[in-house]
C-alpha cells in the first residue's frame, strides 16, 4: 500500500541527476528520496532509442521495488525518448525534466523566445524545441548542443578559465537573441554563473531541476501524498557501479554529505538489485 510517507524515486544515466534531488530537497524537505544512478552504462546519450527505453524500464522497475509513490526521471535522453514506456510500466506517477522545464520557461518568456542548451543527444532530438512549441506553436527557439560542460562541471571547474572560454564559444551566438534560457542538462546548474554572466541580467535561467521539483510538489500535493511527517527524511542512493570520484563529485552536486550510499548488480535479464 502506497502512503505520503514511500519516498519519492528518482533515476538517472549517472550523477547528474542529483541536481534534480538537491531541488527536490529544497522544494520538499519532508520527503524520503531514493536515487538511482546508472553508472555503469553511462552516458544514455550515446545510445540507440531502443536501448534507452529498455534501461528506463529496468531503472523505473528498480525504483518501485523500493516501494516509491513517485518516480522522478531525471535523465533529460530518458525523458526525451521513454516516457511513455515508463508510465506503462509503473504502478505510479512519472514525470521527466522536459515538461515541466518547457512550461517553465514559458511562462517566463518575453517577444525575443527562449534559448535551449544541452547534451548534443538532447538537442538532437528536439524534445525541448516540441514541448515549447506543444505550448505555444510560434515560439522562438534557438539551441545549441555544449557537450564539454559535462565534464568541466564534473571537475568542479566552475569558475576556470577554461570554462569562461569555452562557454562564450558555446553561447556567444545568443546575444541580444533571448529572453530565457534552458540549462537542459542537468550538470548545467553547477556552471550556472558563468552562463549567467555570459549571457548577462537580461536573461533568466531555467533550471530543470528547479521545474521539475515544483512539478512534483504541484502533484504530490493534488494527490494528497505529501509527507507531513516531522521526523527526518532518509536520502538513499544507489549505483549501477562505482566511478572514480564518486562520492566526491555526487556531494558537489548536492552541496552535502551521502550517508547512505550502495552499488547494486544489473543481471542478465535487466533486473535491477
Amino acid at each position: 500500500m502506497i502512503s505520503p510517507e514511500n519516498p519519492i524515486g528518482v533515476f538517472d544515466s549517472g550523477i547528474g541527476g542529483l541536481t534534480v534531488v538537491r531541488q527536490l530537497m529544497k522544494v520538499l524537505p519532508r520527503e524520503n528520496i531514493v536515487y538511482f544512478g546508472d553508472t555503469a552504462r553511462v552516458p544514455y546519450g550515446n545510445k540507440s532509442g531502443e536501448v534507452v527505453r529498455e534501461y528506463a524500464v529496468q531503472d523505473a522497475k528498480f525504483l518501485l521495488s523500493r516501494g516509491v509513490k513517485l518516480i522522478v526521471v531525471a535523465c533529460n535522453t530518458a525523458s526525451a525518448l521513454a516516457m511513455d514506456v515508463v508510465r506503462s510500466h509503473s504502478t505510479v506517477p512519472s514525470i521527466g525534466v522536459i515538461e515541466p522545464t518547457a512550461k517553465e520557461a514559458m511562462r517566463q518568456t518575453g517577444p525575443r523566445g527562449v534559448g535551449v542548451i544541452g547534451t548534443l543527444s538532447t538537442i538532437n532530438s528536439s524534445a525541448y524545441e516540441g514541448a515549447l512549441k506543444s505550448i505555444d506553436a510560434k515560439t522562438q527557439i534557438m539551441s545549441q548542443a555544449c557537450p564539454l560542460f559535462v565534464p568541466l562541471a564534473e571537475e568542479g571547474m566552475f569558475d576556470h578559465q577554461a570554462t569562461e572560454l569555452i562557454a562564450r564559444e558555446y553561447l556567444s551566438r545568443f546575444s541580444g537573441r533571448i529572453d530565457v534560457m534552458i540549462l537542459g542538462c542537468t550538470h548545467y546548474p553547477l556552471l550556472r554563473d558563468v552562463i549567467s554572466r555570459i549571457l548577462g541580467n537580461g536573461v533568466k535561467l531555467v533550471d530543470a531541476g528547479e521545474a521539475t521539483a515544483r512539478s512534483a510538489y504541484e502533484l504530490l500535493s493534488a494527490t494528497h501524498m505529501l509527507n507531513t511527517q516531522e521526523s527526518r527524511p532518509r536520502y538513499e542512493f544507489y549505483v549501477s557501479d562505482f566511478p572514480q570520484k564518486f562520492n566526491e563529485i555526487a556531494e558537489r552536486f548536492l552541496g552535502t554529505k551521502l550517508e547512505f550510499v550502495r552499488k547494486v548488480q544489473i543481471y542478465s535479464n535487466g533486473e535491477i538489485r
